[in-house]
């Protein structure tokens, strides 16, 4: 019988050789769970802005556990002990930590997998697989849970300074080309150690703390939440609720079986069991985009005027602003594409939308970022940076938009 190489390697463009530390990582990596990842994109829709942002979650999530393989081996070399069965725990917890995200994630939770939480779902795969790997994966479940008594191993999994973050500014600013988002990983890495189980900065590494909450600011305007990938973002939502709501008055809409379970079925959290996770499983971009492109011909107005709109990158208007949008705003505008349309004013809501968006660098509520002092003293970052717009990253930065047709400018 053929033995399998499972200690194989990855190529990746960020870091040169990714390396499967196990055997079990190599199962789990090669699981249709995680294989799905390869067709779900890492930045949903910004590709509409930046050509080059297609790169994948399954690329995010080995990057990931490459980050916490040279953070393993910084700690250990400061002393910091960590067993092989915490050291295969931070792995697993890391690589799947995004498992459970949908197709367009955002706008899967806000609209047909209503307020089920990617982190819920990802913790409901991690469940079948440790039943399928015979609880193996039980200790990385307690890590990820944040129930496990090493508090240093969540942070390193999820806090305000993790594996992922450090992963997704550096591959979204290299794909995005969005230069301001780049971090330096590994210098952040090198001057991590554990007091009294927190995760500690050392002080000569604060310029580089100070370099990365800087840049996930600027990734999130420049990126994130860019207008036009919010926009598209806004209209995906609102293509799926009116699918969801047009299948439930029994209207067919040609899809894939996975995404019609989504639509026909309210999903909560509650009625999540093992076979809406199977199908949930079966879910990736190109049932999306696929329904996208049928959905343009639909008889329907409002689905196929919305699905053209993504299909061509042909997006409604959107404006930002600090000021507040009232109601008032957007009245005179909803009659008039009532009007030109003949359609109700209820179904203008559409086309014609407010909101808002948040931005905050740094949480002062959140775990905070902790610098280890030359004197053995522990400040939170805030308090350690001689850096005034520091200070100013923590506050929150909300900004208000208005979408709406083209053609009503």
């Amino acid at each position: 019988m053929t033995q399998i190489n499972k200690l194989k390697i990855f190529n990746d463009p960020i870091y040169g050789f990714i390396t499967i530390p196990n055997a079990l990582i190599y199962d789990l990596i090669q699981h249709p769970y995680f294989q799905r990842l390869r067709r779900i994109s890492q930045m949903g829709l910004s590709y509409l802005v930046y050509p080059g942002a297609n790169h994948t979650r399954f690329h995010h999530a080995l990057g990931c556990m490459h980050l916490m393989q040279k953070a393993v081996d910084v700690l250990r070399f400061k002393g910091v002990e960590i067993s092989i069965e915490e050291e295969n725990a931070l792995y697993i917890a890391i690589l799947l930590h995004d498992i459970g995200h949908g197709p367009f994630s955002h706008a899967m939770e806000k609209s047909i997998v209503e307020d089920v939480h990617h982190e819920a779902i990802s913790l409901l795969f991690m469940n079948k697989l440790n039943h399928e790997f015979n609880g193996q994966l039980s200790l990385a479940i307690q890590v990820f849970k944040g129930e496990y008594n090493r508090k240093f191993m969540l942070q390193l999994i999820s806090s305000q300074l993790d594996m992922d973050r450090m992963d997704y500014l550096k591959r979204d600013s290299f794909y995005s080309g969005v230069a301001e988002g780049n971090v330096n990983s590994e210098r952040l890495i090198q001057m991590m150690n554990v007091v009294d189980d927190y995760l500690v900065i050392e002080e000569k590494g604060i310029y580089s703390v100070e370099k990365f909450l800087m840049s996930r600011r600027l990734m999130y305007w420049q990126a994130y939440l860019h207008k036009t990938s919010l926009v598209a973002e806004l209209i995906l939502m609102k293509i799926l609720k009116r699918a969801k709501e047009l299948t439930l008055k029994g209207i067919e809409l040609p899809c894939s079986d996975p995404l019609l379970y989504f639509m026909q079925h309210k999903v909560t959290i509650d009625t999540f069991d093992e076979t809406t996770l199977d199908l949930f499983a079966q879910l990736d971009d190109f049932d999306i985009i696929g329904a996208l492109k049928s959905w343009q011909k639909n008889d329907d107005f409002i689905l196929s005027s919305l699905s053209k709109m993504i299909v061509n990158r042909d997006l409604l208007k959107i404006k930002l602003t600090t000021d507040k949008v009232t109601l008032e705003d957007l009245q005179p505008m909803q009659e008039r594409f009532a009007a030109q349309n003949s359609i109700s004013i209820a179904d203008t809501n559409y086309f014609i939308f407010k909101g808002k968006i948040k931005n905050q660098a740094y949480s002062k509520e959140a775990d905070p970022i902790r610098i280890l002092k030359k004197d053995s003293t522990i400040e939170d970052v805030i308090e350690s940076s001689d850096q005034l717009n520091l200070k100013s990253l923590s506050k929150l930065v909300t900004k208000y938009y208005l979408c709406f047709p083209k053609q009503l400018l």
